[in-house]
């Protein structure tokens, strides 16, 4: 069972996701955090907030 240090890390990392503007450096640096934590792909943790990689482009590449 994860500890409970996690658990709320992973959460605070979630919900500050869910602040932020997609594309956006504080995302992107959440997003890598959020996704080293957990072992997720950036795809499958954009997937997690109703997003595709196209709402949020990685840093340097411009949105279509």
């Amino acid at each position: 069972m994860p500890s409970r240090d996690f658990l709320e890390r992973r959460n605070a990392l979630w919900a500050r996701l869910r602040e932020l503007t997609p594309g956006a450096p504080d995302f992107e640096a959440t997003l890598t955090e959020l996704s080293t934590l957990i072992g997720w792909e950036r795809e499958r943790v954009l997937a997690g907030l109703g997003l595709t990689p196209e709402d949020a482009p990685p840093p340097g590449e411009e949105r279509s």
